[in-house]
């Protein structure tokens, strides 16, 4: 009985054991044929990517398929580890939100077309920084053209005003290609439109003439072009080109036409600011000679009295006093004779 006993025993651990073991087995079998395909991608290629490495990415929540796929492309590209293009790096970007075949795709083209500035740390902090890497190196392989000013801004057209007063209404095209290395913190096309417009404006004020700058109209962008617009953005000015140039108005003409308007509103202000002085003045003189004339009436009111007195006191005779009015006489009949002579020559 104990020998049976024994035999059950194991027998059953047997069996236990053959389970547990059919059991790893069929884990192991899911497994392998999860990421049988994606292994064998990998082995053929020369990726470098395990069956156990596989089995990490899913635990980590890291896509196999997209890191696989990925970490071929750039294989197949000529990219190694060497780059910095490991599945380590891959899948730190990866959970850091980026988008990885994006990043791998600009790196490509960015070798293809001999742009070493870019490498796998620069590209990932590009993505990251939520630009889009992959049209950047677009943009630095095939420049790109940007009107000035910028469609939907409401203007058509650049206004300068030259020496002369005539103002220029001037369109113009900037071609320009990525900065990849001033992509992050870079200013955006917007920051190119307003520094360009600004060159271009003070270009003309410069000028001499508005028909210096119809003449010569590249003057204006080599002078725009040598003030280094492209300074501290995400962009590198290829050229500066004059699509059209206008003639405007004479705002020098008009301007002079305000400025002398204004002028003789204020010469006609203190115009009439002196003609009312000289009316004020005018009426002052009239009231002084009305009381210079009530003086001499007043003082003629004491003559009679001033004689009178005298006759009283004895200091003035008759004789005096006749000759006094002698001379009274005298001196009215010269003065009518004097007003008669001005008279008759004013008529």
């Amino acid at each position: 009985m104990p020998l049976l006993a024994q035999q059950d025993t194991g027998q059953i651990i047997t069996i236990v054991v053959i389970f547990i073991g059919l059991f790893f087995g069929l884990i192991v079998l899911a497994v392998f044929a999860r990421y049988f395909r994606l292994w064998i991608q990998s082995k053929t290629t020369g990726a470098g990517i395990g069956i156990l490495d596989l089995l990490g990415m899913t635990f980590r929540k890291v896509s196999p398929t997209v890191i696989v796929r990925t970490k071929i492309m750039a294989v197949q590209a000529g990219l190694g580890d060497e780059t910095g293009i490991t599945s380590k790096s891959l899948e730190a970007h990866y959970l850091a939100g980026g988008n990885v075949p994006l990043v791998i795709r600009a790196i490509i083209a960015a070798h293809k077309a001999k742009l070493d500035e870019l490498d796998f740390k620069l590209a990932s902090a590009i993505d990251l920084a939520g630009r889009n890497v992959l049209e950047a190196v677009q943009t630095s392989v095939y420049p790109k053209v940007i009107d000035c000013p910028m469609r939907g801004t409401g203007r058509d057209s650049l206004d300068g005003i030259a020496q002369n007063g005539i103002q220029l209404k001037v369109r113009v095209r900037v071609t320009v290609r990525a900065n990849l290395k001033q992509l992050i913190g870079g200013a955006t096309e917007e920051t190119i439109v307003a520094r360009v417009g600004e060159g271009i404006v003070s270009a003309i004020g410069s000028a001499q003439s508005h028909g210096d700058v119809l003449e010569n109209p590249d003057s204006i962008t080599k002078t725009v072009l040598s003030r280094r617009l492209d300074s501290q953005t995400a962009f590198k000015i290829v050229s500066i080109d004059i699509a059209d140039v206008d003639v405007g108005e004479n705002i020098g003409a008009r301007l002079q036409a305000d400025q002398a308007e204004a002028d003789m509103r204020v010469a006609r202000a203190k115009a009439e600011g002196r003609r009312a002085m000289a009316v004020a003045e005018e009426r002052e003189m009239i009231a002084k000679i009305e009381e210079s004339r009530a003086k001499v009436v007043e003082a003629e009111a004491e003559v009679p009295k001033a004689i009178s007195q005298a006759f009283r006191e004895g200091t003035l005779g008759i004789l005096d006093y006749y000759k006094l009015r002698n001379v009274q006489a005298d001196t009215e009949m010269r003065t009518s004779i004097a007003n008669a002579g001005v008279g008759g020559s004013a008529t």
